[in-house]
C-alpha cells in the first residue's frame, strides 16, 4: 500500500519535469488543509441528514447486477439528524457562499473559465495534483484526495456498475483544483449547489442566509422562474459555480463520458434537487431520468469511506487503462 501523505507539508513542490507547482498553479500557497476541513464537514452535514430513502429509485438502471454497496448505506445514514446540528464553520461558509454566489460572480467566473489557460496535464497526473496540494485532513481516517476518489470508485466497481461510472467515482471531486486556479475562497469551490438567477428555495441549506445576497429582492431573479422559462432544463440553467460546475464543463467538452456520468459529475453537491425536490418547475423530462442517475451515484460518494486503505499502485494500471477508454492524454484544466 501506498504510504499516506505527511500531514504537514509545504504546498509549493516541483512536478516530475522539476517544474515548480507554483508556475502550474499560481495559488498554491492557499491552505489546502482549511479547504478540506470545510469540505469534510460539509459532507458530515450531508450524511449525518442521510440521502438513502425508500422513496428513491434504485441504482439497478444502470446495471442489472448486485448492489450491496448501495444497499448497506442505508444502515449508515442517520436520517434523524439535521443539518441544523452543524458546526459553527458549516453555517459561517454557507453564510458567505450564499451572499456572493450572484449571477454577476457566475457569469463572470464562466468568462474566466473560457478565456483563461491553466494548466494541460493528464487526468491521472491532475488527480496527484490534487493529492499534493490538497493535504489530508479527514477527522476519522485521515483520507488523502487520491483515496476518498479511489474508495469511490472501488465501490461502485465492487458494485459490477458500468466501467464510466468507476470513472465517474474516480475523477468527480477532481474539480477542486479549481481552488488553486481562479477561486476567490472556499466559498466557490465547495458546498451544496442552487440554481442563480431565480428564487433561492427554502429546501437550500440555512436558506435564510440568502437575505444577504443581492440577486434576493431584484425583481426578476427573486421569481420563480427569474430568468428561465418553465421546465427549459437543467442543462439551460446556471449552477452555483464550484469544483462540480468547473469539472462538469471540462469533462463535457473533452471527455466522451456519457450523459449520466456528466449528471453525476455536475449535480452530486445539488442537495436542493436531487435530494430535497426542488426546482421541479425547470425540470426538462430527461432530467428525471439524470435524477436517478445522481441519486444512484451520491452514496457511493458520501459513505465509501473505510478504513482499508486502497493501494494506490497496485490500481493506477487499472484506472490508467480506464482514463484512457474516455479521455484523451492531455486535458485542460
Amino acid at each position: 500500500m501506498s504510504a499516506l501523505p505527511a500531514r504537514k507539508r509545504s504546498f509549493c513542490q516541483v512536478d516530475s519535469s522539476g517544474t515548480p507547482n507554483a508556475l502550474l498553479f499560481p495559488n498554491s500557497r492557499r491552505c489546502g488543509q482549511a479547504l478540506e476541513e470545510t469540505s469534510d464537514e460539509i459532507d458530515t452535514v450531508n450524511a449525518l441528514k442521510g440521502c438513502v430513502s425508500e422513496s428513491q429509485p434504485s441504482p439497478t438502471a444502470w446495471d442489472d447486477t448486485d448492489t450491496k454497496y448501495f444497499a448497506d448505506t442505508v444502515s449508515k445514514a442517520d436520517k434523524f439528524r439535521r443539518y441544523e446540528e452543524a458546526k459553527l464553520r458549516v453555517r459561517e461558509f454557507y453564510k458567505e457562499q450564499h451572499s456572493k454566489q450572484t449571477v454577476a460572480y457566475n457569469l463572470k467566473a464562466r468568462c474566466m473559465m473560457n478565456t483563461k489557460k491553466r494548466a494541460r496535464m493528464g487526468v491521472w497526473a491532475a488527480i496527484e495534483k490534487l493529492n499534493t496540494l490538497i493535504d489530508d485532513s479527514d477527522p476519522d481516517i485521515e483520507l488523502s484526495q487520491i483515496q476518498h476518489l479511489l474508495l469511490t470508485a472501488e465501490a461502485i466497481r465492487r458494485d459490477n456498475k458500468p466501467r464510466w461510472m468507476q470513472l465517474t467515482g474516480l475523477i468527480h471531486d477532481l474539480g477542486k483544483l479549481l481552488y488553486f486556479f481562479d477561486a476567490e475562497g472556499q466559498w466557490d469551490v465547495v458546498g451544496d449547489t442552487f440554481v442563480v438567477g431565480c428564487k433561492f428555495p427554502p429546501e437550500c441549506i440555512f436558506p435564510e442566509t440568502f437575505k444577504a445576497n443581492p440577486d434576493y429582492k431584484h425583481p426578476i431573479y427573486s421569481t420563480q422562474y427569474g430568468i428561465y422559462k418553465p421546465h427549459c432544463g437543467l442543462d439551460n440553467v446556471m449552477l452555483s459555480f464550484g469544483h462540480d460546475e468547473y469539472l462538469y464543463q471540462i469533462c463535457k467538452q473533452q471527455s466522451s463520458l456519457p450523459e449520466e456520468a456528466l449528471a453525476m459529475i455536475r449535480y452530486h453537491s445539488f442537495y436542493p434537487w436531487h435530494r430535497e425536490g426542488a426546482y421541479r418547475h425547470l425540470m426538462a423530462p430527461k432530467d428525471h431520468e439524470l435524477l436517478k442517475a445522481v441519486q444512484a451515484f451520491n452514496p457511493y460518494d458520501l459513505y465509501s469511506k473505510d478504513d482499508t486503505l486502497p493501494d494506490v499502485d497496485k490500481l493506477k494500471p487499472y484506472y490508467m487503462e480506464l482514463i484512457a477508454e474516455y479521455f484523451p492524454p492531455l486535458v485542460d484544466f
